[in-house]
């Protein structure tokens, strides 16, 4: 099973993010935690290209060294963007022309693939998934693969655009297509849940 970064990463990228370039002290100091637990937590999160390093020179004696976030850890960072997307699937929605929404949602789809499709890894589809899953959670996202299974199963732990979902399922269409592109083979959404449990399913057909 993926599983994704701990909360502390998060919370380290978003407090890099907001404060901008840091020391490892001053970020020990701001989340009351130690610099040896800090510096474990900007290995993984630069083992990922989220963080990079830069060292300052002030006289004689070994560099202090301050940590920013890359071009990657500035969109995982800036990811949330529910109101912007609440508003656009509003404004899609109200097109009259039903081929002009078709139209524009394949567009959608073709955006979002072309931007994912180079960084999913993989051969079989179980190593697919679990790229992707990897990818989701970068964006805090929740995802996870079983592989107990006959054929491996992409879960969603939490839902991404909840509140646009229960307004309108096509969202949750959109998302399958979109896992379909990105595998290379036709996924079911077989779990909602909008339908009661804690999570969504999807498996290939």
């Amino acid at each position: 099973m993926v599983t994704g970064a701990p909360t502390s990463d998060t919370g380290l990228l978003d407090l890099i993010r907001s404060a901008g370039p840091m020391g490892v002290a001053e970020m020990a100091h701001a989340m009351a935690v130690t610099p040896t637990a800090v510096r474990q937590r900007l290995g993984r999160i630069m083992a990922q290209g989220l963080i990079q390093r830069e060292a300052i020179r002030a006289g004689r004696g070994r560099p202090r060294h301050r940590y920013r976030l890359t071009e990657k850890g500035l969109r995982v960072t800036g990811s949330n963007f529910t109101d912007l997307a609440l508003a656009l699937w509003r404004e899609i929605s109200k097109i009259d022309d039903a081929e002009v929404r078709r139209t524009l949602l394949r567009r959608v789809i073709g955006n979002l693939v072309e931007s994912y499709a180079h960084q999913i890894e993989g051969r079989t589809m179980a190593e697919r998934m679990e790229s992707l899953a990897r990818l989701l959670e970068q964006r805090r996202v929740p995802f996870s693969v079983e592989n107990g299974r006959e054929l491996p199963v992409l879960t969603a732990h939490a839902c991404p655009y909840q509140e646009l979902a229960e307004k309108d399922r096509t969202i949750c269409m959109l998302e399958k297509l979109v896992f379909s592109e990105l595998l290379h083979c036709d996924m079911q959404l077989s779990r909602c849940r909008l339908d009661g449990g804690g999570q969504c399913e999807f498996r290939p057909t």
